[in-house]
């Protein structure tokens, strides 16, 4: 498919890629929509925290939402999203990955950016409800690499699911990585790694055999986090065999399904190798759409609704 031009012209504040990501990830506040929890037991004991929303009227399409690095159902960026598809006639249902819901998961394994399974899990789960005809999956950053490698890995695709939306995705993790450990973005990564080393200070109280204090002291960079933690909790050698294993980028020529990819020029954690030009330019049913501007996830929008809440609500209404 061609690349899609982009409509997007934010306020002039709004161009300065850091600015749009901090107001979306730390300012931007959204009139909290009723969320009804339920706790998904998944087939290794462990559990995932979903929260539901709904339309006002019954409705029999669902989009199942996927956070980002240490998000969850709470932040902004999900109710905002939530809400705008509850009012045009959505069913929601936002994904808290474990240990991301307020409350630690049970195993020493968490959550990582290729873990289809669980994805996997909630859908085999929604299917049983036998209550929606149209699933739409919708991932932003982590989430939104998670869902296009699941699209992309080798699976029969139940039929209800009939499209995807993914925004300020990492497509290639090492990439990003690169772009996180400089300068730039020195606060952010501080702020990534300095939640996962307290996370991970509580998981050393229910499995004190499984890290060290010594391994903890170590972690210095959100690269040492994925060595010492993300990789051998996994089942990955070291952290670039995690990366090269479970970046969406090689498995975006298989996705059958239309998807509509999102990442701004100016996003400040994605490097050349997180714009997958040459590949839409070929794919059937990828659209790729690169904003000059938007930050990461900072998509600001008129009266609270943002530009990506937008374009994913006409995306996915084609394909209903």
């Amino acid at each position: 498919m061609p690349i899609l031009n982009s409509s997007y012209n934010p306020p002039l504040l709004f161009k300065n890629g850091h600015l749009s990501t901090i107001y979306s990830g730390l300012i931007r506040t959204v009139e909290p929509i009723e969320q009804i929890r339920i706790r998904l037991t998944l087939p290794d004991t462990d559990f995932l925290d979903l929260d539901w929303s709904y339309s006002k009227s019954p409705s029999k399409k669902l989009v199942l939402i996927i956070h980002g690095l240490e998000g969850s159902s709470k932040r902004a960026y999900i109710q905002g999203s939530a809400k705008a598809l509850t009012e045009s006639s959505f069913d929601v249902c936002a994904i808290n990955l474990r240990g991301c819901s307020g409350s630690m998961n049970n195993l020493y394994r968490s959550y990582h950016s290729g873990a289809t399974e669980d994805l996997q899990s909630v859908i085999d789960h929604v299917l049983q409800l036998d209550k929606y005809s149209s699933i739409f999956l919708h991932g932003f950053s982590l989430g939104g690499n998670l869902l296009l490698k699941y699209l992309g890995e080798e699976r029969i695709l139940p039929k209800e699911i009939k499209g995807a939306v993914a925004i300020s995705v990492p497509c290639q993790l090492a990439d990003s990585l690169h772009q996180l450990l400089q300068f730039k973005n020195f606060l952010y990564a501080r702020r990534f790694k300095g939640n996962l080393v307290e996370k991970l200070k509580l998981k050393k109280q229910s499995y004190p055999d499984m890290i060290s204090d010594l391994d903890i002291e170590q972690i210095k960079t959100l690269k040492d986090f994925d060595d010492i933690y993300t990789s051998r909790a996994h089942g990955f050698k070291d952290a670039m065999d995690y990366y090269a294993q479970c970046s969406s980028l090689q498995f975006l020529n298989t996705i059958e399904i239309p998807a509509l990819l999102i990442n701004a020029e100016n996003d400040s954690f994605l490097g050349e190798a997180c714009y997958p030009v040459d590949i839409a330019k070929q794919h059937k049913t990828l659209f790729l759409e690169v904003p000059k501007y938007g930050g990461h996830v900072g998509f600001y929008g008129p009266d609270n609704f943002t530009y990506t809440e937008r374009r994913t609500l006409e995306f996915i209404s084609n394909f209903n």
